[in-house]
C-alpha cells in the first residue's frame, strides 16, 4: 500500500517558477538558437564523452544550463531552510520510471520541457499531440497510484 500524499497548493511559487522557466526557454532560443528541452540539452552536453551529431563548440551553455538545474534548488533550500523536492526511495520504481521516460522521449522525439514549454509556444501540432499524450498518461498514473493501488 502506498502512503497518502498531500500536495500543497502554491500558486505564487508555481507562477514564479513558470515565469522563470519561460524566461530561460526564451533566453536559450534567442542566445543559442536552440530549444530548451532537457533531453536535447543533456544529450548535447554528453557529446563531450559520447560521440554524437552535436557540435563540440555547443557544449558550454548546456553544461551551464544543467548546472543551473542542480544549483538552483540547493540555493533555495540554503536560503529558506526548506527542501522543496522529495524523491522516492524505491530504487526499482525510479529505475523503471527513468527507463520509461527515456523510451518515451526517444519515441516522441523530445521531452516534456521541449514539447510542452517550447513546442506549444511555437504552435507545433506535433508538440500538442505529444503534450496531450504526456498529460493523459500522467493523469492515468496518478489515478492508478492514488486511487486504485493505494
Amino acid at each position: 500500500m502506498l502512503p497518502s500524499v498531500i500536495t500543497e497548493f502554491t500558486p505564487w511559487a508555481s507562477l514564479l517558477g513558470g515565469v522563470l522557466i519561460g524566461i530561460s526557454a526564451v533566453m536559450v532560443m534567442v542566445l543559442f538558437g536552440r530549444i530548451a528541452g532537457i533531453t536535447g540539452v543533456t544529450t548535447g552536453a554528453l557529446s563531450l564523452i559520447i560521440p554524437s551529431q552535436t557540435k563540440a563548440a555547443d557544449w558550454d551553455w548546456r553544461i551551464a544550463f544543467i548546472a543551473g538545474l542542480i544549483i538552483a534548488p540547493l540555493l533555495v533550500s540554503l536560503f529558506t531552510g526548506d527542501i522543496q523536492q522529495t524523491v522516492s526511495d524505491n530504487v526499482l520504481g525510479m529505475a523503471l520510471a527513468g527507463l520509461l521516460v527515456g523510451i518515451g522521449t526517444t519515441i516522441g522525439s523530445g521531452c516534456t520541457s521541449g514539447h510542452g514549454v517550447c513546442g506549444l509556444a511555437r504552435l507545433s501540432t506535433r508538440s500538442l499531440a505529444a503534450v496531450a499524450t504526456f498529460m493523459l498518461f500522467a493523469a492515468a498514473t496518478v489515478f492508478l497510484l492514488r486511487h486504485v493501488w493505494s
